[in-house]
């Protein structure tokens, strides 16, 4: 296929929609005469930044699993909290390790650790795919309660291996602490957040738009069976996304307990709702209205929480209403659904 017609004319291209993309730009100079000081802005902005990233990595595995296979996963929290609770395995044997004052020594034991997480939730995903998912496809409401029926299990499974008690989880010593610019200090950890989220953004991204691999999961999307007629086997790469959108829960829980610093088993539970709510708000199944989605929710979140508290605990829904009220479909509507 080329870029033009028979007749030698360009098809034409969609035009870019940037309304969407500007919103948290537009969202957050808004808040500088609310909130006053600027120092105070910058802190927030920039944990609202971290947090949105956090939920990004968590959610992006869920987009894409709706957006590329049409699944609903109401079981995705089960991945963030196993991740959660496999991290724990590693770090608080190398507790010793994760409290030195060495950068090395805290790498050495934090990056087995997430990495195990990922392997692990990323099995878990391809156990889930074959057993729950495979024998639902296209069959939306029995999707959600038997992928509901599993998150219950899992919830139960980590109760019964780990009780309910909670785990604290002490974020590496090289983690700890800010950096000051004068009056403006920015945690370390956040700003960790921000490069791990946007990497996994840009990476996903490109993986889409710019291999053959994504090439080939969007054409087995549109049409199945013109993917298997040229020899391709549409169902391994579509196991393949799901265990990658498990292994991207794992990373998102094991960030997020660092973040809180513990770790329990209503986690994954818990932040099922925050999640929906981002993967709505970007379009069921766009990848880039889930990240903008994310940094909405986490931007409203905390400066909702600074200038309003008591109106930070619907925050979330609140912005959801707007957003569809704008935009019935999401922020970036997926043609196909």
């Amino acid at each position: 296929m080329t870029d033009a017609t028979a007749g030698g004319e360009a098809l034409p291209k969609p035009p870019l929609d940037i309304v969407p993309l500007l919103l948290p730009v537009i969202l957050a100079l808004a808040m500088i005469p609310l909130i006053g000081s600027a120092s105070t802005w910058v802190t927030l902005t920039v944990a609202s930044l971290a947090m949105g990233m956090m939920i990004f990595i968590m959610a992006s595995g869920l987009t894409l699993v709706f957006g590329l296979m049409d699944v609903l996963n109401f079981g995705h929290g089960a991945f963030i909290a196993v991740g959660a609770y496999v991290a724990t395995l590693i770090l608080l044997p190398m507790a010793a390790w994760v409290q030195a004052d060495s950068l090395w020594q805290n790498l050495a034991a934090v990056t087995p650790a997430v990495l195990l997480a990922m392997a692990v939730t990323g099995a878990l995903g391809l156990v889930f795919e074959r057993v729950l998912i495979r024998p639902v496809y296209g069959q939306h409401l029995k999707q959600i309660l038997i992928t509901m029926g599993g998150l219950i299990v899992a919830e139960q499974g980590l109760y019964a291996l780990w009780g309910p008690q909670i785990i604290p989880l002490p974020l590496p010593a090289a983690l700890r602490g800010s950096f000051i610019f004068g009056d403006i200090a920015i945690a370390k950890y956040r700003l960790l957040a921000m490069l791990v989220g946007l990497t996994v953004f840009v990476v996903t991204m490109l993986v889409l738009n710019r291999t053959r691999l994504g090439l080939l999961i969007r054409a087995g999307v549109e049409n199945r069976e013109m993917v298997e007629a040229l020899g391709y086997r549409i169902r391994r790469l579509f196991l393949g996304v799901f265990m990658a959108g498990s292994a991207l829960a794992g990373l998102g829980g094991v960030m997020w307990s660092l973040y809180r610093e513990q770790v329990h088993a209503s986690i994954g539970n818990e932040l099922m709702i925050l999640v929906f709510i981002v993967v709505i708000i970007g379009g069921l199944g766009s990848v880039t209205g889930c990240f903008i989605g994310a940094v909405l929710v986490a931007m409203v979140a905390n400066y909702g929480g600074f200038l309003l508290p008591k109106l930070a605990l619907i925050s979330d829904i609140l912005l959801m209403v707007a957003i569809l009220m704008w935009r019935p479909r999401g922020l970036y509507a997926v043609t196909n659904r």
